[in-house]
């Protein structure tokens, strides 16, 4: 069945993984940037991105200059299964709060099927650097990459 998800991934409506990325630059997330009393290895923004393999985790810093809506996209790749659960966790700046975003791995794996992608978002509304995590015992690899919009223009 995984080599039926992969397959049907690969062909999917929403585009392929050149689409996906578009003219971003890929971030190896080798860096260390301190954020929230620990480090992350990355700053992603609109023009940039980050691959890896699940099951895993992962963080990085998405810097927000005004109140914005910040979400995760997933583009993914080579699926063997959909695991239990993907956690997406945005934390505000200076982490004093956060916001967890929950999706099973059937779910999720049904939006990556039918959209090519699946994504979680949240509303940010302090200025500077924000520590995001996800985690997931998804079986696939993926590409993360973010998008931002200022709150003040809906």
């Amino acid at each position: 069945m995984g080599t039926v998800l992969a397959l049907v991934l690969g062909v999917g409506c929403g585009g392929g993984r050149a689409d996906f990325i578009g003219g971003r630059a890929k971030d190896t997330c080798d860096a260390e940037w301190p954020v929230c009393s620990q480090v992350a290895g990355c700053i992603l923004g609109q023009e940039s991105y980050m691959e890896g393999r699940l099951p895993g985790k992962g963080q990085f810093i998405v810097q927000l200059k005004e109140a914005s809506t910040v979400k995760v996209r997933f583009y993914l790749e080579d699926v063997v299964a959909a695991g239990e659960e993907t956690v997406v966790t945005f934390h505000e700046e200076g982490c004093r709060s956060r916001t967890r975003e929950t999706v099973s791995g059937r779910a999720a794996l049904d939006s990556a099927e039918k959209l090519g992608e699946f994504n979680r978002e949240a509303d940010l509304t302090g200025v500077g650097d924000h520590l995001v995590e996800f985690e997931s015992d998804m079986q696939a690899r993926y590409v993360l990459k973010v998008e931002v919009a200022s709150l003040r223009n809906r």
